[in-house]
């Protein structure tokens, strides 16, 4: 493709984890141009400087700029979106997709005249809308795992009574910046959890469900940090008196037209889908009870990975374009 036909990508946030990831996934995607890669904090420095791993595959500094593009992904810390598209000019006519949570309730923004209504990027909830949109809010990392696990079921009226969930996540999905709850010495060795039954991302996974339901499901969320890097493990488990098989067979109308969600019969583990896009589910049953494996990577399907899938069906691209990612299972 010529650079002329290229997509203009612009990054916000372009020195955090979400920012670092979207920068690797990009410079080998066919589809599009980095215009720019925004952070004030390392304003000046070679982006390879920072990521070293992106040694002689991108050879832009970072800004403080923003220039004119066809999509500027906004990787900002939780609450800091909507401030900076109150406080930015930016073209109406370039598409935003946000990764932090201020719009994931599909709310919006109206600047001036103008107003920036966004659609919540779930591909596998709503490809078509997505397809029509200009504003993006990507979903977060756990409300994708569970989410991807449990709304088949949520579709289909199976489940019976509350819903048990549990996940955990690597140190990653806490953010670049070092706490007392991230930094390796705490983290090593070591596994707790954290806003048991009130976690933010409940919020989208409640909002997800009326979507598909009129029923209203209470589910018991206990995210849990992990000793590693990257990477949610997610089980989930309700009663249920439907037969595997049937449940199977929901499961894979429900994903049949979604390139990224794969249903095993082998219990699964985490190495599968790291550095992917992927999640894959597995399905058993047990005394009554449907039990759901999922299993994404945090900082992919999870973050960059599936705002690059959103890009890709905003701009007509082939779904899994710059994502034909294999993980490294050694």
């Amino acid at each position: 493709m010529s650079t002329k036909n290229k997509i203009k990508v612009g990054i916000v946030g372009a020195s955090g984890y979400t920012g670092g990831e979207l920068l690797r996934l990009l410079v080998n995607h066919e589809g599009v141009e980095i215009v720019f890669a925004y952070s004030k904090t390392n304003t000046g420095k070679l982006v390879s400087d920072i990521y070293t791993d992106l040694i002689d595959e991108v050879n832009i500094e970072f800004t403080n700029t923003i220039k004119e593009s066809d999509v500027i992904f906004l990787c900002l810390g939780h609450g800091k979106s909507y401030n900076f598209l109150l406080k930015n000019s930016i073209n109406q006519k370039t598409k935003i997709i946000d990764l932090s949570q201020d719009f994931r309730l599909e709310k919006s923004i109206t600047i001036g005249n103008n107003t920036r209504k966004f659609t919540y990027g779930l591909p596998e909830l709503q490809k078509n809308l997505i397809k029509t949109s200009k504003n993006i809010a990507n979903p977060g990392c756990f409300a994708t795992a569970l989410q991807l696990a449990l709304l088949p079921s949520i579709n289909s009226n199976i489940i019976n009574g509350e819903i048990h969930s549990n996940a955990i996540t690597g140190s990653t999905g806490a953010g670049i910046i070092p706490t007392n709850t991230t930094h390796f010495s705490w983290r090593n060795n070591n596994v707790s959890s954290y806003k048991e039954f009130n976690h933010q991302h409940l919020d989208e996974i409640k909002y997800s469900f009326n979507k598909k339901s009129i029923n209203k499901y209470n589910i018991n969320f206990i995210p849990v940090r992990g000793c590693f890097t990257r990477g949610i493990f997610s089980t989930s488990y309700f009663n249920c008196e439907y037969e595997i098989n049937d449940i199977k067979e929901i499961y894979k109308q429900f994903y049949h037209d979604h390139p990224f969600v794969i249903i095993s019969e082998n219990e699964i583990n985490l190495k599968q889908v790291i550095n992917t896009n992927k999640c894959i589910l597995h399905l058993s049953f047990l005394n009554g009870k449907l039990i759901i494996t999922s299993i994404i990577d945090n900082l992919l399907k999870g973050a960059s990975g599936q705002a690059i899938q959103n890009m890709n069906l905003m701009f007509g691209l082939n779904e899994n374009e710059g994502l034909k990612l294999k993980s490294s299972i050694f």
